[in-house]
Parts: C-alpha cells; sequence; structure tokens
C-alpha cells in the first residue's frame, strides 16, 4: 500500500494548526502498520535547509503556469529517519514570512501559488516514478489535484491506478478565486459548473477537491455530519449532503510520546494515571510563570488558543466578570483578534490575582499548561476535531467544552457521576451555559475529590493516540485500493 501525503503544512517543518500536526504524524502511525508513505508539501521560508537537513535534488522540474514556466527546486529529507518528505521550492511562491496571509491580508496570488504547488506535486511523482495507490490530499489548496487525477486519468495511464482522500480540516476555509483563473489552474469549462468547482461564479477548490476525489473526510465523525447542516456548511451544506455516501469522519490522534506526562521534558515533573503525585508540582510551576499565587484546592483553569470567535471567546469575554466571582483561577495562551488582545491583556489587570495571560504561541508553555491546570476551557462555537481536549485527557486535566464537532465526539459528560465520564458538556451556544458547566465543574472539584479523581482516571486511561485512528484510513485505504467508492 503505497500512499502519498500531499499538504501545504507538515509539522515539525511547516505549521498553523492542527493540519500540520496531523500530516506529521499521521504518516508515521501508517507506517507502523505497513503502508509505504512519502509526503510533499511547499518549503516555505520557515523550512531551514540546514535545520532540517535538505538535501537538494537533482530533478529538472518546470511548470506551465499562464503560459510561462516555472522552475520547481526538491528539497527532500525525512521523518523518523525512514518517511521522505519532499518540498516543492520556488522562491517567488514560498519565500514569505506567512503561509497563506500576511498582516491579516491573504495573499493575492494565492491562486497561482497552490495551483503551482499542485502540478509540481504531480509532475514529482512521475520523477520519482512513484505511482501510489491513494493520494491524501488535505484542505482548498490540495483540491486541484483529485481534479488532476479524474481529468487525467483518461490519458495518463501513469495515475489509473490511483485513487483520491480528500479530508477536510475546517469548511470555513475555502479558497475562493475568481473564475479568470481556470486556465491558470489547469482546470477545464467540464470542471467550471455547479456539480464540481463553480461557486456562485467563482472557482472553490475546497469544493473542487471533495467534488473529484473518491472519498470526503472530516476530522471527526459529528463533523461531517455538521457540515451537513445549514450552521456549520458555511454555504456548501447542501453540496455535501448530495455527497453524503463517499463523506466521512475519522477523529485525529495525538502524538502519545510527545504528548504524554511520564514521558514529558517540558514540564516540572513528570507523572502517570498510577501516580500523580507530580501534577501538583507542576500546577506549581505554571502559577509562577504567570504569577499567580500558589492556593491549595483552589482550582485553575487552563485555555490554549487561537484568539477568535470561533474559539469561544466571546463567550469568555461575555462571562467573564461572572468567572472571577468564582474560586477559581485561569492562565490563557494564545495570539490571534487584537481586540481580544487587549481585552484579556486587560482583565489580566484587573484580576491580577485571579487571571494571567500570555499572547504568545510557546509550544513548551502548552506542555506546561496541559500538566498543570486541573480543568481546560474549550467553548468553541464549533471545533472540527480540536487536539487541547485531546491532550488534555492525556494529561489527567479536565476539559470543559460546547457539544460541537470533535468536542462532541471525544468528550463523555459528567452527569451525576457517570462512570465513563471525562469531561464537561454544555449545549447552548451562550455565557450563561458555558458558566454553568464551569461552575458544575468547580464543585466537583472542590467538593468531591473522590469523584474528580474518577475523573482524571478514565480521562487519562483513554486511547487517543494516532495508531487507533491510523488503523480507520488504513481501513479506508484498502477499500478504495479495492475499488470501493471509486467513480
Amino acid at each position: 500500500m503505497k500512499i502519498a501525503f500531499v499538504s501545504s503544512e507538515v509539522a515539525p517543518f511547516a505549521k498553523t494548526g492542527g493540519l500540520g500536526d496531523i500530516v506529521g504524524a499521521l504518516p508515521k502511525a501508517i507506517k507502523r502498520l505497513g503502508g509505504l508513505c512519502l509526503v510533499i508539501a511547499p518549503k516555505y521560508k520557515c523550512v531551514d535547509v540546514a535545520k532540517f537537513d535538505l538535501k537538494l535534488l537533482d530533478y529538472n522540474i518546470s511548470v506551465s503556469i499562464a503560459g510561462d514556466n516555472k522552475r520547481a527546486e526538491i528539497y527532500q529529507t525525512k521523518i523518523d529517519d525512514d518517511i521522505p518528505v519532499y518540498f516543492i521550492n520556488n522562491d517567488d511562491y514560498f519565500y514569505r514570512d506567512g503561509f497563506y496571509v500576511e498582516n491579516g491580508v491573504d495573499y493575492p496570488d494565492n491562486a497561482e501559488r497552490f495551483a503551482f504547488f499542485s502540478k509540481a506535486g504531480f509532475q514529482l511523482l512521475k520523477a520519482l516514478g512513484v505511482s501510489p495507490d491513494i493520494i491524501h490530499c488535505s484542505d482548498w489548496q490540495t483540491g486541484l489535484i483529485p481534479a488532476y487525477i479524474k481529468n487525467g486519468g483518461k490519458v495518463d495511464d501513469f495515475f489509473k491506478n490511483t485513487s483520491t482522500l480528500f479530508t477536510i480540516h475546517n469548511a470555513a476555509f475555502q479558497g475562493i478565486f475568481d473564475s479568470r483563473y481556470l486556465d491558470l489552474m489547469g482546470l477545464s469549462q467540464d470542471a467550471f459548473v455547479p456539480e464540481y468547482a463553480e461557486f456562485y461564479g467563482k472557482i472553490n477548490l475546497l469544493k473542487c477537491g471533495a467534488a473529484f476525489a473518491d472519498r470526503i473526510t472530516t476530522v471527526s465523525e459529528t463533523y461531517a455530519k455538521e457540515i451537513q447542516t445549514e450552521e456549520f456548511g458555511c454555504g456548501l451544506n447542501f453540496f455535501f449532503r448530495d455527497h453524503n455516501l463517499k463523506l466521512g469522519g475519522i477523529t485525529n490522534g495525538i502524538d502519545d510520546e510527545e504528548w504524554n506526562p511520564a514521558k514529558d521534558i517540558n514540564i516540572a515533573r513528570q507523572y502517570s494515571v498510577n501516580d500523580l503525585t507530580g501534577k501538583e508540582a507542576c500546577k506549581k510551576e505554571l502559577l509562577e510563570i504567570f504569577g499567580l499565587k500558589y492556593s491549595e484546592g483552589t482550582p485553575l483553569i487552563g485555555i490554549i488558543s487561537r484568539l477568535d470567535a470561533q474559539k469561544g471567546f466571546d463567550l469568555i469575554e461575555e462571562i467573564m466578570g461572572q468567572l472571577m466571582e468564582l474560586d477559581i483561577q485561569m492562565c490563557l495562551v494564545g495570539v490571534g483578534n487584537k481586540e481580544y488582545h487587549s481585552f484579556f491583556n486587560n482583565a489580566a489587570s484587573i484580576y491580577k490575582d485571579k487571571f494571567a495571560v500570555k499572547t504568545v504561541f510557546d509550544n513548551t508553555l502548552a506542555h506546561k499548561v496541559e500538566a498543570g491546570a486541573d480543568m481546560f476551557l474549550m467553548p468553541s462555537k464549533f471545533e472540527p476535531c480540536g487536539m487541547n481536549q485531546l491532550y488534555s485527557l492525556k494529561y489527567g486535566t479536565i476539559p470543559i467544552v460546547r457539544d460541537t464537532g470533535g468536542l462532541s465526539d471525544t468528550i463523555k459528560a459528567f452527569n451525576n457521576g457517570a462512570e465513563n465520564a471525562n469531561g464537561f458538556k454544555f449545549a447552548e451556544y451562550s455565557g450563561a451555559a458555558c458558566l454553568d458547566a464551569v461552575k458544575t465543574a468547580v464543585n466537583i472539584f472542590c467538593g468531591n475529590k473522590d469523584q474528580w479523581r474518577s475523573l482524571m482516571i478514565n480521562a487519562m486511561n483513554e486511547d487517543h493516540s494516532w495508531d487507533v485512528s491510523a488503523a480507520k484510513y488504513l481501513k479506508l485505504y484498502q477499500e478504495l485500493k479495492g475499488g470501493a467508492y471509486h467513480e
């Protein structure tokens, strides 16, 4: 089974969020199950040649873009010493400070940049002599590849036995461009119809990838259902409903080598489900980092997130005063909307004994929050999968989440001492509902230590490793290779 992962991000080389983590971890898990994997990604400015031991390969790949031939340099390195990662480079397109945006503004040539990347990726597979069983694409940046397979399959024997899987990580980001880019992208007029890439007179690359792919997945089972509704479909709900027979969800896993309190070198003291004593030391260190005073028995709520309304920060803003009336402490790590930066920095000055914020992205600090907090708050308006609730479970840091997307799939709500509970959930998207869930969690933490310990043990005993999710992907790859869903 040969699988080529084509993605605009791959950790640890380049990532802005969950997509990079997933493409960095899933191939490793698939390889452990016997698959042969390779990864293709753009070589952004941050992908340092020396740091990542990149080798420039001797391939002469030229891509036609709007009548001009653009050269693609190919660099190679490896994940875990045996999974090749090929980087497609053209400084005009990728040597920039951002991946897709800069200073909050999309790059105006994104259509051209990712058309170049997709075409070069296709040519690279031919140059390597690798005709994969599956090409696994992710999000709009690779939405052209399934179209190339379907359009070119009739004349190009090289990919005649290749199936495509298209994974949607967030349907809100669709890659919508003016129809004048149709020729530049290498799409025929036959593709520019409502059944495929056309969307209100424009080209929609997320829709294009999903329409032409043999199978579509989302990053959780619930999100696959949600995107078929008006609330979460972002204008494509009818389209997803039409394709529901080839649409399903596979919940993301976590790298439990990196995110594991028994092995974590970033935290004050390692601990495990069999010996939880180290967690209090982690809490004391975290409070010290944030300048908060340790108070025995007072729960510490952690938040790590992009500061955006999607993540429920409008709810937290609404109830901040009421939260601070509770016997709690809170710490927040994140960057994003400048209005939220201002609000939370101001709140930290008002409630300086109870709330602290660091408007940064710091992976080491993220580990310390997961280990040191007692609870983790994720009141997302929508959440295709979510990763931090999974990290929190591993660290015995009990999630408080809204009942949506992957949060719904992975968190089993405490309800009068339910035996398998691992967290707290609220359904209504409102400040009042969020506040009630926090109050319930605080009451259990302060009033029933045995129940809280049971929650922690339940959470830490669950297996959310990539091996579980990878087995589901491998089964899907095998179905696709065997002809199932292949149109």
